[in-house]
């Protein structure tokens, strides 16, 4: 069903969690998949030059973003694929008879992912849990489940329900010590907190180019780093694995040298299309400047939980938090009704069971949040 048309600024939409938003993004979409079309319909030899042309884009401003070395990254549907490639890809030893680390506030994705998995490839899926009574795994207890059997770990940066971000340096650090594949899920971070894949380095990072980077669904990556490149070898493969992707040749597969080879079959370009009028957009902002903006306007969301009794489900000390701040509603509170008052006012956020997701991003405005305040009280 197409979207209802609304004349809306923005300026209370708290969903950068989820979708993300800047300005003239639709009619900038519309231009590209547009432009796509156009260049997709004509009756020439070009085609596939264009389209090429723009998931590379894609790629390199992917690249930029996180500084991952050139050849070291790919396109990939959503963090799903990338991690079941990856997992797919590893060398036996990282897998079999060891166990893989995550913890119980992963995106439930990645749980799912692994959990089916793990007979298959002979590792035991360790899952740190969350303590009674708390919204996120500390990292204390992540450090103490991590030991020299732990073969991969994968790292959620920021968590999608408390917006726990958890101490990257420490855990990198430690998980040297062990010996094991580090990745780390940078999905609600990307785009508004700074990540560098070498800094610390990580072996793999997964994302999508929603939330903060506001682009499309369909549209994730996997980097990749070396050495641990070199040695992977993808299940799923196809002709856009090889180092030339035009060899016929059925007896002389080989791997491309680079993050190529997790790519398989025709790629998907109207989700790198679709998205690079974002990803341009984002590159050309003052990224401090984003985020002191929400670092602002978060702080007035905590302060507002507090003055009417609500109870904060992520971090009070913004050095541990991500752009969201989570409020634990009352058991007597329904969810559904309270996104629903809220939506009423223009405010637009979502829940997880009695946990309410807001996340103040590059539109929202301090009258925004000032509604919401309004609506709250009042619920």
């Amino acid at each position: 069903m197409p979207a209802q048309k609304r004349t809306m600024d923005g300026s209370g939409y708290l969903l950068y969690h989820s979708i993300g938003m800047y300005p003239g993004k639709a009619a900038e979409m519309a231009e590209a998949l547009s432009d796509f079309s156009f260049g997709w319909g004509q009756c020439d030899n070009e085609q596939w030059g264009r389209a090429l042309g723009l998931r590379q884009e894609f790629i390199d401003r992917w690249s930029a973003l996180i500084g991952a070395p050139d050849g070291t990254l790919t396109t990939s549907e959503n963090v799903t694929t990338a991690l079941n490639s990856l997992v797919g890809a590893l060398p036996a030893e990282h897998l079999r008879g060891r166990r893989v680390l995550i913890a119980g506030d992963c995106f439930p994705s990645m749980h799912f992912l692994l959990s089916g998995l793990a007979q298959r490839y002979g590792f035991t899926l360790d899952t740190v849990p969350i303590r009674p009574g708390e919204h996120w795994v500390r990292d204390d207890d992540v450090i103490a489940a991590w030991s020299a059997d732990v073969g991969v770990c994968l790292l959620t940066y920021v968590t999608s329900t408390s917006s726990h971000r958890c101490d990257l340096e420490r855990l990198v650090a430690h998980g040297r010590k062990m010996g094991s594949v580090i990745g780390v899920d940078i999905t609600q971070a990307a785009g508004l907190l700074p990540f560098d894949v070498m800094r610390p380095a990580v072996d793999f990072t997964i994302s999508t180019s929603l939330k903060w980077l506001c682009a499309t669904p369909g549209a994730g990556i996997l980097h990749v780093a070396e050495p641990l490149l070199a040695a992977c070898r993808p299940e799923l493969r196809g002709w856009f694995s090889q180092d030339d992707i035009f060899s016929w040749d059925l007896e002389s597969f080989s791997y491309a040298r680079d993050a190529r080879r997790f790519d398989n079959g025709t790629p998907s370009i109207l989700a790198c299309a679709g998205s690079l009028p974002a990803l341009r957009w984002h590159a050309q902002q003052d990224q401090a400047a984003l985020l002191e903006h929400n670092r602002h306007l978060s702080g007035i969301v905590a302060d507002l939980a507090r003055d009417i009794g609500l109870s904060l489900a992520s971090p009070l000390d913004e050095a541990e938090r991500g752009g969201s701040v989570m409020l634990a509603l009352p058991e007597k509170q329904d969810p559904a009704r309270v996104v629903a008052q809220l939506a009423a006012a223009e405010l637009y956020a979502d829940h997880r069971g009695q946990i309410l997701r807001l996340s103040p991003g590059f539109m929202t405005t301090e009258s925004g949040v000032a509604r919401l305040a309004d609506v709250l009280k009042a619920l």
